[in-house]
């Protein structure tokens, strides 16, 4: 059985490997949104609107984070994958610039945010540890429920 994008050499058991990270994945992205979007509703409900929007907006960035390191490492196994074999495989430079310059994005957007619309700083940066606590989340579920 092999999965989509696994090369021939992958057996039954890395294909299971591959779809259990997979699923992981998957509900750590989802989890970020339900953690943070719930965090920043009880703020909005306890009267804490800047909070609120802080919270939402770390929240935001956290998933995009996620996301954007994930497709970074894709493809990076990609090139790395396609050059097995090599004494020293190149990685092209617009791949380590996808893999840092996300960093250098959401300082940027946190600045913008907070020079501009004046949401407090510690609120965008708890928002950010929404995807700490979402993958914290998912390890203990992980942990709790093996599927082997």
């Amino acid at each position: 059985m092999l999965m989509e994008g696994a090369g021939p050499s992958t057996s039954g058991s890395d294909a299971s490997a591959l779809a259990v990270s997979a699923r992981t994945e998957r509900r750590i992205a989802w989890l970020t949104l339900v953690l943070g979007g719930a965090t920043a509703i009880i703020m909005a409900i306890l009267r804490h609107p800047a909070w609120a929007e802080g919270l939402a907006i770390g929240t935001v960035l956290a998933w995009l984070n996620f996301r954007w390191l994930k497709r970074g490492l894709d493809a990076l196994v990609e090139v790395s994958t396609a050059q097995e074999g090599l004494a020293k495989p190149r990685i092209p430079v617009g791949t380590w610039f996808r893999l840092t310059f996300r960093y250098g994005l959401i300082a940027f957007c946190v600045y913008v945010i907070f020079e501009y619309l004046k949401v407090p700083l510690a609120s965008m940066v708890v928002g950010l540890c929404a995807l700490g606590a979402a993958t914290m989340a998912a390890s203990v579920y992980e942990i709790l429920r093996p599927t082997e």
